[in-house]
């Protein structure tokens, strides 16, 4: 691991779990990939566990039922596999492939059930689990996914713009952006079903809960860009914190990785404070009621995947060929990677 990367308070306070189903999440989701033809079937078996997808999510939402599990690590494997096609996309310069897949995309947010024979197996796939996500808990919680996800693939679509023009954002409008295209709010509704229940906005939205939510995010998107900037500079990408200091604060590539280094360790630093006063919100919700009990221990149960997602993330980016760039026989090109376009294959 190169010392830049290395971060010992994570492998010291946060300790790493995996779900217990991981074994068998590992399977179904290899199995799932095929089923939709979201990889090659060669691919799959050549990269499907070295990329970790789905050491990553049971890493993060221990205590999710198993189905819940499943559902959401089968939505994250198809969402590397959006982001990928997104970029060849970009790369190959295919405008007009990316526009349809955009439009098919918010067609299938709203009525999922009505695509998944959709030609587009990309499309066909993130029905499926939509459908899936959609199924664990009330009807509010499900349109506020969908109004979150409508904002990722907005942002998807002006990174492409921004990649395609070679426009590198400024350090704040980059910022804001990567929230929306590393999905947190995404990542943190999927923190209710994992818990058994929609919890009121009432506690999503207070600052106790909100704070440790969105720092625990803001890890995740930063250290990722840490790790991910050397195969990002090979594919000449404009997309990455630390390409937004080098354009725009005049920065040096090391002055730069020292800067997103010091941020992300702050974000650690300011969650250990942020976690207590979250962990003492909930306990303030257990009022003597039967239902105080059980929303304070759900909302502790979201606390605490807040916290799994530090060494999860973190792990992840050690481990995932996603990031291994120096194997690949072409730095700008993942191996895992299909770069035909939809309807050339």
């Amino acid at each position: 691991m190169p010392p830049s990367l290395a971060l010992p308070v994570i492998e010291a306070t946060f300790p790493r779990r995996l779900h217990a189903y991981w074994p068998r999440l590992q399977e179904e989701t290899r199995r799932w990939l095929r089923e939709w033809r979201l990889m090659p079937a060669d691919k799959v078996q050549q990269h499907a566990d070295g990329l970790r997808y789905t050491d990553l999510m049971a890493g993060y939402y221990l205590g999710a039922p198993d189905e819940v599990l499943q559902a959401i690590a089968d939505y994250s494997a198809w969402f590397f596999v959006w982001d990928d096609r997104h970029d060849r996309d970009i790369v190959h310069g295919r405008p007009h492939a990316w526009r349809r897949l955009r439009h098919a995309l918010h067609a299938a947010l709203d009525a999922p059930r009505d695509h998944l024979r959709h030609q587009d197996a990309l499309v066909a796939a993130f029905a499926d689990s939509v459908l899936r996500l959609f199924s664990f808990l009330p009807a509010t919680w499900n349109a506020r996914f969908a109004r979150h996800f409508h904002a990722v693939i907005e942002a998807y679509d002006r990174e492409f713009r921004n990649r395609t023009e070679g426009v590198v954002p400024p350090v704040e409008e980059y910022l804001a952006l990567r929230r929306l295209t590393f999905a947190h709010s995404i990542w943190t509704d999927l923190l209710e079903p994992s818990a058994g229940r929609e919890l009121p906005d009432a506690v999503r939205t207070h600052p106790a809960y909100r704070r440790p939510a969105l720092l625990s995010q803001e890890f995740a998107a930063w250290y990722n860009d840490l790790c991910s900037l050397p195969k990002e500079i090979a594919g000449k990408e404009v997309h990455n914190l630390g390409i937004s200091l080098v354009r725009h604060q005049g920065m040096t590539l090391d002055e730069a990785v020292a800067d997103i280094r010091r941020r992300v360790e702050e974000c650690i630093s300011d969650f250990l404070v942020a976690e207590q006063e979250a962990l003492r919100f909930a306990d303030g919700l257990a009022d003597g009621t039967v239902c105080g009990k059980e929303l304070s221990a759900a909302v502790l149960a979201c606390v605490g995947n807040m916290r799994n997602w530090f060494s999860s993330v973190y792990w992840f980016h050690h481990e995932s060929g996603r990031y291994m760039v120096e194997s690949w026989d072409d730095r700008s090109t993942p191996p895992y990677v299909d770069n035909a376009a939809e309807g050339e294959k």
